[in-house]
């Protein structure tokens, strides 16, 4: 009996088997999509991070940019120079016009974003209540772009090749670079004893094909001894005390040699028609080893010195 029962015990194993064994294959049969993993390890898709905002705690949180913001404007929209997509010289300012007076100029200077490229260091000055300006710390470097924003005004310009002149009453010359190098050199007379060129960086300004330069509009009258009234060609200011480049042929034998000027920078009639056809807004003309002082940084072309 005993012999009966294993063997009967033997035969049930192997047909509980049998009737596992078919009956897997049967599932296969059935559902086929189900016979091998998607990924290995399992059918279930790894997952994916998500994106910042998820609800999904584990998710990675993910770096964000960080926006520059404005101060709050303690002002109404001004009105801001260089305009733009203007094209300036690389020593130019730039100047805020508020249309009210401003009594917290810390609060106004944090309200303006000035953006440039390459970057570029600056620092804000203010010429009264009603206008501030921006100079950099030294000359922008060559074609350089700038943004400023101020309240609801906005402007982009950029700067032109680096065109800088300097005047030497030493040697009696001006040079001139263009981003390095020297482009032209031309003899000049400066101011005369009681009349000399003060020393200093000016910005040019506008310019004039011609006109009548008249002493009287400097508190000088035409018929006091040091009193003129004269037509003069190729005109480009560089300050608003009266200082010029312009043509002065009654002069070309002094220049190069000596000073017989009221204040102005005289050159040949040649040289001063390129000057004003090579020279823009903002170009630098820095004057060295003159006898007369400093340009004040309040001439309204003088801000390089304050």
């Amino acid at each position: 009996m005993a012999f009966a029962s294993r063997a009967s015990r033997r035969l049930a194993v192997r047909l509980s088997l049998a009737t596992v064994t078919a009956a897997v294959g049967m599932s296969a049969l059935i559902a086929p999509a189900q016979a091998a993993p998607l990924w290995p390890g399992g059918p279930e898709a790894p997952t994916l991070p998500s994106f910042p905002g998820s609800s999904d705690p584990a998710a990675p949180v993910l770096p964000q940019p960080q926006i520059p913001r404005l101060a709050p404007a303690n002002f109404s929209d001004p009105s801001i120079s260089p305009s733009g997509g203007e094209v300036v010289g690389v020593a130019q300012p730039i100047a805020i016009r508020f249309n009210e007076a401003i009594g917290d100029r810390g609060a106004a200077e944090r309200a303006i974003h000035i953006t440039t490229s390459p970057a570029v260091d600056g620092h804000f000055y203010w010429i009264n209540d009603s206008q501030v300006r921006w100079l950099p710390n030294e000359f922008y470097p060559a074609h350089t772009q700038v943004t400023v924003e101020a309240a609801g005004s906005r402007t982009d310009f950029s700067t032109e090749d680096s065109v800088i002149t300097t005047a030497d009453d030493a040697t009696h010359t001006m040079t001139i670079t263009r981003n390095g190098e020297v482009v032209k050199t031309m003899p000049t007379s400066m101011g005369k004893a009681g009349h000399e060129t003060p020393n200093g960086t000016y910005l040019v300004g506008e310019k004039f094909r011609d006109m009548y330069m008249d002493s009287s509009t400097y508190g000088v009258p035409v018929d006091s001894p040091e009193g003129y009234r004269t037509y003069v060609e190729y005109a480009t200011r560089i300050s608003y005390s009266g200082i010029f480049v312009h043509a002065a042929p009654w002069s070309v034998d002094s220049q190069g040699y000596e000073d017989v000027s009221h204040g102005c920078l005289n050159v040949s009639t040649e040289d001063g028609r390129w000057f004003f056809e090579n020279s823009q807004k903002g170009d630098p003309v820095v004057v060295v080893n003159s006898g007369g002082g400093t340009l004040s940084g309040s001439d309204g072309l003088g801000d390089w010195n304050r």
